[in-house]
């Protein structure tokens, strides 16, 4: 009993050691865009002064209500469009039966390893052919497929049992209503998960609209916090920069802390199933 009390009281410690080195360097960065730019540096986390004056620099210089706004439909355009052709793509991969098959998930499996930059220049000349620079579209399209969405759905689809979908086939329904009302339904915490790791990529996304997108009213949340701290806007001060992140950083932890226990359930229970 007393050597199970101590493992327990261990792992319990390990824990919480390992959640305050992990959350240490995000806590001491929010407090510091409290604080006054000479105290920055200090070892105490605590502002020995509460001041606002970081954040009134951000909104006062950059126009972060529209770029936000451009963030949240980007993201989601993005996040809607990869989970539904995710969804697509994972099903005929798991629940159809064709030549190619395998062939096809491997090459998926394949572009992930690909580097972005390697693709760069070929997406960079089709939306310029297309005329799609400085719109929703340039932004979007290019980023509508996404590999890691087929994995997570695919893998997660394999595990669901056959009978459901043989069933539904005997009372007639069709593939794609099998998939959204069966399939779909049955996959939340795969969806989920694969929807988080969708938005996390498309919302920090920097490079692209850096590319696509020179007008100010279309940059994106990301594009706009970059050219904010080295285009001269912070006036080389950190606690402006740490703010501009920390105002960037809050719509994925939100995001997070609500699908939290659906993302979790997804890692435990999904796994990687050939």
């Amino acid at each position: 009993m007393t050597s199970s009390l101590t493992r327990t009281v261990l792992a319990y410690a390990t824990l919480v050691v390992g959640a305050v080195v992990f959350a240490y360097p995000f806590v001491w960065m929010a407090l510091a865009t409290f604080k006054p730019e000479t105290d920055i540096a200090a070892l105490n986390p605590f502002p020995s002064e509460w001041t606002v004056e970081s954040y009134r620099l951000v909104f006062g210089s950059v126009p972060l209500g529209r770029s936000f706004l451009n963030s949240v439909v980007v993201t989601g355009c993005v996040t809607t469009l990869a989970l539904v052709f995710g969804s697509l793509t994972a099903y005929g991969l798991s629940r159809l039966t064709w030549r190619g098959r395998d062939a096809a998930f491997s090459v998926i499996l394949f572009t992930m390893m690909v580097p972005f930059l390697v693709l760069l220049i070929p997406l960079y000349t089709l939306v310029v052919g297309f005329g799609w620079t400085d719109s929703y579209a340039g932004l979007v399209v290019p980023f509508m497929m996404n590999a890691t969405a087929v994995l997570v759905l695919r893998q997660h689809f394999v595990t669901l049992p056959q009978s459901l979908v043989d069933a539904a086939r005997i009372d007639g329904a069709g593939e794609l209503r099998i998939l959204f009302q069966i399939v779909w339904p049955a996959s939340v915490p795969a969806l989920v998960t694969a929807g988080i790791l969708v938005f996390i990529g498309s919302w920090n996304e920097v490079l692209w609209p850096l590319m696509v997108v020179r007008e100010q009213e279309m940059m994106t949340m990301p594009q706009t916090v970059a050219l904010f701290a080295v285009g001269g806007g912070a006036e080389g001060r950190l606690g402006p920069q740490l703010a501009a992140a920390l105002l960037l950083a809050v719509p994925i932890i939100a995001a997070y802390l609500v699908f939290q226990r659906r993302f979790v359930e997804s890692l435990a229970t999904s796994g990687l199933k050939g």
